[in-house]
C-alpha cells in the first residue's frame, strides 16, 4: 500500500502544512538501483583521538577499497568518524569537535558512520567513553533527519570491516539506522574453497543460497537480491505455495523446493535436495497468530513457536551436523523488533523472535569455531507488506511514523541487509542482530 502521507509531504503545500503543524516530515529514501548504485558526493573521513587503524593514510584506504577523503567537502554524501582512539572524556570531546561543524551539511539520505573500538575490560575509562559513543550515535540518529542515517561500528581490524562499511555507506542501508555493529577479525580459514575471485558487484557468484518462505513478500525480495548478487537461489516454501515458489525460482534462474519447514525431517530433505552443499541459509519463513494471552489457545501458541523458532533450530542443527552448510557459509535468521520490545497480542510471536536472538548469540561463536559458518539475524520493524497493509489505518500510520525516518521500510531493505550478512567478505560479522527498522522508537 502506498504511503500517501510521505507523498504529500514531498509537495510544496505538504511541506508547508506539516511544518506549521509540527508533524513528521519524512524524506524519500534513496535506495540502490542499477542506475544509481552509490551515494553521490564525497565521503569525508574525520578522526577523534589517536587511531591505530591507519585510515588517514590514502594508500591504506585504497587497499581497503574505501573511497574516503580527508579534504573538506561542502556537502558530503557520507561522513566516517574514526573514534577508535577515544580513550577518555577529554578525547571524547573531539567527537563533538569533529562532527559539530559538518553534520548539518551532510546531503539528504546521507550517512554518518562512527568507528569505535571494543570495550576494554581492563580500562574502565576507555570502556566508559567507548560505550558513550553508543548513546551519542543513537541520539544523533534521532535528530539528524532528512533521510540520513547514523550507525556505530565497533572493530578491531579495518580489513574485516570492508563489506560492512561498503554496505553502510551505500543506498543499500537506507532503512538501517541507530545500530551498533561489532566486527571482529575475520578468521583466515573461513573462506569457502570453491569461492571464485571476489567481485564486489556480485559477491555471491558461485554460491548457493536457500531462502525459506520465499514465494512472496520479504522472502521473495531476499531471493531476488541474493540472485542479483550472483547466488544460485533455492526458493523454499510450503507445498500450498509451490506454484508461486516455482514462479519466483524460474524468474531468478533458481530452483523451487516445496517443503513444510516444520516437518521433523525437513533438514534431511533439504540436505538430500542439495547434494553439492549450501553456502547461505536464510530463515525467513514465519507466521503470526495474534491474540492476547488470556484468549490464546494452545494451538495458536504452538503453531507460531514451531514455525518461527523450533523449525529454525532443527534445520540449522541438521544442516550443520550433516556438513551441508559448507565452510565459509552463512546463516541469517529473521528476528523482529517485536522480540526485542514486545507487542500486545503477540506473546507467542514475541517469544519466537526473541528466541531467534538467543539462538544467534549462543550458536554464533561455536558455529564459527567448529564449522567456519557465521550466524546473524535481521530484526525488521514496520515493513510495508500485505500483512501490514491489513492493519487498521491509525495503527498503521503510528507504525510508519514511530521511527527516526518517519516511514515504513520496504521488503528490499530487509533483503539488502541479509545480502550484506551473506557476503563472503562479512566473515568478521558474527553473532549480530541488526534491526532494519529506521531506528524504531520502540525497543533497544
Amino acid at each position: 500500500m502506498a504511503d500517501r502521507y510521505l507523498s504529500f509531504t514531498g509537495t510544496a503545500p505538504g511541506r508547508l502544512l506539516t511544518r506549521r503543524l509540527g508533524l513528521p516530515q519524512p524524506a524519500a529514501l534513496q535506495r540502490w538501483t542499477p542506475e544509481q548504485p552509490s551515494l553521490k558526493g564525497d565521503r569525508l573521513l574525520l578522526t577523534a583521538g589517536k587511531s591505530d587503524l591507519g585510515l588517514t593514510d590514502a594508500d591504506a584506504r585504497t587497499a581497503l577499497g574505501l573511497d574516503l577523503t580527508t579534504a573538506p567537502s561542502e556537502k558530503p554524501a557520507a561522513v566516517v568518524l574514526d573514534a577508535t582512539g577515544v580513550r577518555d572524556v577529554e578525547t571524547l570531546a573531539e567527537v563533538h569537535a569533529a562532527l559539530h561543524p559538518v553534520v548539518r551539511s551532510v546531503a539528504e539520505s546521507g550517512r554518518v558512520v562512527v568507528l569505535g573500538a571494543p570495550l576494554d575490560p581492563t580500562d574502565h575509562h576507555q570502556a566508559a567513553v567507548q560505550q558513550a559513543l553508543e548513546g551519542f550515535t543513537r541520539s544523533l540518529g534521532k535528530e539528524i533527519g532528512r533521510g540520513r542515517t547514523v550507525n556505530l561500528v565497533r572493530l578491531t581490524d579495518a580489513h574485516a570491516a570492508e563489506s560492512t562499511l561498503r554496505f553502510l555507506l551505500s543506498p543499500r542501508s537506507a532503512y538501517v539506522s541507530g545500530q551498533v555493529i561489532e566486527v571482529g577479525s575475520a578468521p583466515a580459514d573461513v573462506t569457502a574453497p570453491h569461492d571464485p575471485p571476489h567481485d564486489p558487484d556480485r559477491p555471491l557468484t558461485g554460491r548457493t543460497a536457500l531462502v525459506t518462505g520465499a514465494a512472496r513478500g520479504i522472502g521473495e525480495a531476499v531471493a531476488e537480491t541474493l540472485a542479483r548478487d550472483g547466488a544460485r537461489v533455492v526458493v523454499l516454501d510450503v507445498p500450498q505455495a509451490e506454484q508461486d515458489a516455482r514462479r519466483v525460482a524460474d524468474r531468478l534462474g533458481g530452483t523451487a523446493l516445496a517443503l513444510d519447514i516444520t516437518a521433523p525431517d525437513a533438514g534431511t530433505r533439504i540436505a538430500a535436495a542439495l547434494p553439492d552443499g549450501l553456502d547461505v541459509l536464510v530463515h525467513n519463513a514465519g507466521i503470526t497468530r495474534d491474540r492476547r494471552l488470556v484468549n490464546m489457545t494452545a494451538e495458536r501458541w504452538s503453531s507460531v513457536l514451531d514455525v518461527n523458532l523450533a523449525s529454525v533450530l532443527r534445520t540449522t542443527d541438521a544442516l550443520l551436523e550433516s556438513g551441508t552448510l559448507r565452510r565459509g557459509g552463512r546463516v541469517v535468521a529473521t528476528a523482529s523488533i517485536a522480540g526485542l520490545a514486545g507487542n500486545a497480542g503477540q506473546t507467542n510471536y514475541g517469544a519466537s523472535k526473541a528466541g531467534i536472538v538467543g539462538l544467534v548469540r549462543a550458536l554464533a561463536p561455536r558455529a564459527l569455531a567448529e564449522h567456519g559458518v557465521t550466524v546473524n539475524a535481521v530484526a525488521p520493524g514496520f515493513v510495508e507488506t500485505k500483512m501490514t497493509a491489513a492493519i487498521p489505518l491509525f495503527i498503521r500510520e503510528a507504525g510508519r511514523r514511530m521511527n527516526s525516518l518517519a516511514q515504513g521500510g520496504l521488503p528490499i531493505d530487509v533483503a539488502e541487509t541479509t545480502a550484506w550478512l551473506a557476503d563472503p567478505g562479512s566473515s568478521g560479522v558474527n553473532g549480530q542482530v541488526v534491526r532494519v527498522c529506521g531506528q524504531s522508537l520502540l525497543g533497544a
